[in-house]
């Protein structure tokens, strides 16, 4: 792996460390690819994915925009499913990357979305 992998690797262990997600309170866990972005609301209590959203998606793909709009529509879906769960409460795990760009917009739009963390 290059030099940026294994420093993510090492923050995201890190940080694995101090953040779990519960069925009350669960993860919300961002992968990011160099084109698309995937979240998922993680119980790692009972290790299940309660739900999980992408810029793969049908309706997010059909639109136009760029990864970071794309991005912040992905957090206002993982938002709408939560609340379908009736979850508000959860706890962000950005996974290693930066709280910056394609990140932040999904935490924004998940706050937009109604979603408390």
């Amino acid at each position: 792996m290059d030099t940026k992998a294994i420093r993510r690797q090492k923050i995201k262990y890190r940080v694995r460390k101090k953040v779990s997600g519960t069925s009350g309170k669960p993860r919300l866990s961002v992968f990011r690819s160099n084109n698309d972005i995937y979240v998922q609301l993680i119980d790692d209590d009972n290790a299940k994915t309660l739900a999980s959203a992408s810029s793969r998606d049908k309706d997010i793909l059909a639109q136009k925009g760029t990864k970071v709009e794309k991005s912040k529509m992905v957090g206002a879906a993982i938002a709408r499913k939560a609340n379908d769960l009736g979850l508000l409460d959860v706890t962000f795990d950005r996974s290693g990357y930066l709280y910056h760009g394609r990140v932040k917009a999904v935490a924004d739009g998940a706050r937009e979305g109604g979603l408390i963390f």
